[in-house]
């Protein structure tokens, strides 16, 4: 990695901080635009006005919204997001808990979404205008368009009420065995999958059919060279450079797609915990976890560029 790509990692960190900065503000804001006040969720539909006023000072809520603000970036500086007023608990601790839950879904998620969003792509360029190349795409079309959380619920349905091949909700910790962590996994994440194949199929058929149209492929087949070892040798490589690009932007999608995933299987993962923090009305649980993904996207934009490097030269040295 040379002085060019670290000087340009290094500017898309300081590119960062401003948008981390107005993510906080704006989540910010748009909580406290939510009806509901949380010192009467905590007090109790029985607690008096001399009670939640009390709560309301001490959480902070009696003083103006601007005050509320700078108090608040102010505790993010010294790195403290607060303390959850639903689980009683520091944010920091109540996401550590259940980011790996999220984390897991998302990578088993991500590890079926790419291969055989590229294979199926790739299939679907090779096999131009046949019933493959219209299968593929009616597929990608499904996958895109059919409601997650119902596509979930009949998988539920099928492969854990009827046939019972796989757990239909809860999580196994990694530590308690690979193939228990996978087995419980394997239904959210492909379920999860399904609807970003469709998009890469798209994407990676479009980016081979771009390249195969290209002179240096026409050279390589008037030389003789097979259609699938021009494919694998010449075209490929160049079609992966969209391709990353799109990867970027779906292991996001699989982040936020979590959360609906998350509460059809029951999973206890930073999606369910968002949620359930909505609608607790719980402030600091919801800020700090908001900005905590948004810390988590920008690290993957950031990977993304690292990628880059390696994929297309143009970019390390140009």
């Amino acid at each position: 990695m040379n002085l060019r790509v670290l000087n340009r990692l290094a500017l898309r960190l300081a590119q960062a901080v401003p948008v981390l900065l107005v993510v906080a503000v704006v989540t910010f804001l748009l909580m406290h635009l939510l009806p509901g006040d949380p010192a009467v969720v905590i007090a109790g539909p029985e607690a008096g006005a001399e009670a939640i006023e009390r709560i309301r000072h001490q959480l902070g809520l009696d003083r103006s919204l601007p005050e509320q603000l700078l108090l608040w970036l102010a505790s993010l500086a010294r790195g403290d997001f607060g303390r959850s007023l639903m689980l009683n608990q520091p944010v920091l601790v109540a996401l550590g808990e259940r980011l790996p839950v999220t984390l897991s879904l998302t990578l088993v998620s991500f590890a079926i979404t790419v291969p055989v969003g590229v294979a199926l792509g790739v299939l679907a360029a090779r096999f131009r205008n046949t019933w493959l190349d219209s299968a593929v795409m009616f597929l990608a079309l499904v996958g895109v368009s059919v409601p997650s959380f119902w596509i979930a619920i009949l998988s539920v349905i099928l492969f854990s009420v009827i046939l019972g091949w796989l757990p239909a909700s809860g999580y196994v910790p990694l530590s308690d065995g690979l193939l228990p962590w996978l087995l419980a996994l394997l239904q959210p994440a492909a379920m999860l999958a399904l609807f970003q194949i469709g998009f890469l199929a798209r994407m990676a058929r479009s980016a081979t059919l771009d390249v195969l149209d290209q002179d240096y492929i026409r050279t390589a087949r008037a030389k003789g060279v097979s259609e699938w070892s021009t494919i694998a040798k010449h075209a490929f490589r160049n079609t992966l450079i969209p391709v990353v690009t799109a990867t970027g932007i779906i292991l996001s999608l699989l982040m936020g797609g979590s959360v609906v995933i998350e509460q059809v299987f029951a999973l206890p993962g930073v999606g369910r915990l968002i949620v359930q923090a909505i609608l607790t009305r719980d402030y600091p649980l919801v800020q700090g976890t908001l900005l905590a993904l948004a810390f988590l996207f920008v690290a993957i934009n950031l990977l993304v560029d690292v990628i880059y490097t390696w994929v297309d030269p143009r970019v390390r040295y140009g």
